[in-house]
């Protein structure tokens, strides 16, 4: 079993750190204006300080951040400075992550390209020796050699830039940059792609205070949703209220945890906004975060105390089964479909709708938390992994892992269910070997999603995947009996296979040399204890010693 790898524990997901929800603003054309203006006026100060950032590179320390915040002050406010400087730095802090993933990812191309390359064409691959297969063709041979000298020189001038500390952001995003160039495709012209860009350079968005007035000094919401802006030093003609603010007639209405946000708001703990324009649609949203108190995650024990719903996630559907707490199928199999074509707007609500509709269907069984795989498929999307099988890549390239992840974590926390997150490999194989057919009767078929339920179900409580074996065949032992061999009771252990059922035990004495064989019929291996508990009681199991 050396092709096997270890499969990791099970652990519970811990809950959502933060919270983040939107209400639309009605505005007026007098209100969109100003917001425009202002938003306009920080998005250049925000652009200016992010330019001076990334001309700093690896020499940036407490002090430059504090001169940089200093001169913006003077222009805007303290706490326009304040949210525009830590904007900045988060925003060069994620572009130096990811290029440390394109790093990672183009040494895994090269490492993985040399490998096949190394090896005969057309050979086959080892995995226990861990050999790649060979290449197809000469002609495939030749176009990946040729790409593997692209990506070195792709990987030289990366690293280059990560020693200099040198990255590259373009404030509004690099895809409606590079949308520019293709408006006819797009079904855009110059004016809208100008209103797109601007609201997406726009800068409205204010960190809050705890301690302050409603949380939030520059960006306020009462609560009764009013909304007002503290404006900067060079805007303060356009202030209507007071103290240089400007109060929009729009009211902003959070239906979502609008109960949290407004025990927030009313104890005067930090509560951040950001305001922001969408132009396809006319709208204009705004969005409040805050942070919670990380809560203890909860034992596994205490969270499959009660069975759990195993779930396999699919490309179009979510495949459900119960199992009560010995790994036991309850019910039916449920099937919850969403569709992944369209825009990323559709593809959310179809992925919130099909969880809120598995969440549903936990509440109703009585369990108490959901399994699912620990999936990840970033090496997994490239000819190198998976050959000339687009369709398979495409597919694995646009199922949304880590968001349908990170919406199911977050909305089994606001219903007290636990997620838990077993290891992915050999759940589908394992679960069709294994449950598929013996579920699969007239009345009821079963899917390999849905035996691979089972496999996800059983490795998140601590038990085998793989069934009892069935009794022996008649005048083989004594007639029908019980089971003569089941999985172990290992738990979190490698899953192996079945070990071969021979006719005599691996501790049995050697047979003699002579050659009469005898059968000695053995006793009922069941017995009844009727004097005290009044249960059956199940007695090792006996064989028949022949001897000739």
């Amino acid at each position: 079993m050396g092709g096997l790898r270890e499969l990791a524990e099970p652990f519970v997901v811990p809950g959502p750190a933060g919270v983040a929800v939107s209400a639309r603003l009605r505005v007026s054309d007098t209100d969109a204006a100003v917001l425009r203006e202002v938003g306009a006026f920080l998005g250049g100060l925000a652009a200016g300080d992010l330019a001076r950032r990334c001309g700093q590179r690896l020499e940036h320390d407490g002090g430059s951040w504090a001169v940089r915040k200093r001169e913006l002050t003077g222009l805007s406010s303290a706490r326009w400075a304040g949210s525009v400087t830590k904007a900045t730095h988060d925003q060069w802090a994620l572009a130096r992550r990811g290029r440390a993933a394109v790093l990672a990812w183009l040494r895994g191309q090269i490492t993985r390209i040399e490998a096949r390359l190394a090896r005969p064409l057309g050979a086959k691959a080892d995995k226990r020796a861990g050999l790649p297969r060979g290449y197809g063709s000469r002609a495939e041979w030749h176009a990946k050699s040729r790409r593997l000298h692209a990506l070195r020189d792709r990987l030289g001038r990366l690293e280059a830039d990560w020693s200099a500390g040198r990255v590259h952001v373009v404030r509004g995003g690099k895809q409606l940059v590079r949308l520019r160039h293709h408006l006819d495709q797009a079904g855009l012209d110059p004016q809208g792609w100008r209103r797109r860009w601007e609201a997406a350079r726009m800068f409205l968005s204010a960190d809050g205070e705890s301690g302050k007035r409603f949380g939030n000094e520059t960006i306020r919401v009462t609560d009764t949703g009013q909304l007002s802006v503290r404006l900067p030093a060079a805007l303060a003609h356009l202030a209507n209220v007071p103290h240089g603010r400007y109060r929009l007639d729009a009211t902003a209405k959070f239906h979502h945890q609008g109960g949290e946000w407004c025990d927030r708001i009313t104890a005067n703990r930090a509560v951040a906004y950001r305001i922001h324009h969408d132009v396809l649609r006319g709208r204009w949203y705004v969005t409040a975060s805050w942070q919670r108190t990380p809560a203890p995650v909860l034992p596994l024990e205490a969270a499959l105390a009660r069975g759990v719903v195993a779930v396999d996630m699919n490309d179009d559907h979510l495949a459900a089964w119960q199992l009560d707490v010995h790994g036991n199928p309850m019910g039916e199999p449920r099937r919850f479909l969403y569709d992944l074509s369209g825009t990323t707007q559709h593809r959310d609500a179809q992925i919130r709708h099909a969880l809120t509709r598995l969440l549903h269907y936990t509440r109703a069984t009585g369990a108490a938390a959901i399994a699912i795989e620990d999936l990840d498929f970033t090496d997994g999307k490239t000819r190198e992994q998976y050959g000339r099988n687009k369709r398979f890549r495409r597919l694995i390239s646009r199922f949304p892992t880590a968001r349908l992840k990170a919406r199911l974590t977050a909305m089994a926390a606001e219903q007290d269910i636990a997620v838990v997150a077993v290891d992915p490999a050999y759940t589908s194989r394992w679960g069709a070997q294994h449950w598929q057919q013996p579920l699969t009767s007239q009345t009821r078929k079963v899917s390999r999603h849905d035996a691979a339920c089972i496999a996800i179900g059983r490795r998140a409580l601590g038990h085998p995947i793989r069934r009892r074996t069935a009794p022996p065949r008649t005048h083989q032992s004594d007639g029908y009996g019980h089971r003569t061999v089941q999985a172990r009771p290992d738990t979190r252990r490698r899953e192996e296979t079945r070990h071969p059922v021979t006719d005599r035990a691996p501790d049995a004495p050697p047979r003699t040399g002579t050659t009469e064989r005898t059968r000695a019929t053995s006793t009922s291996t069941t017995v009844r204890d009727a004097r005290s508990t009044r249960t059956w009681v199940q007695d090792s199991l006996l064989r028949t010693d022949q001897e000739r």
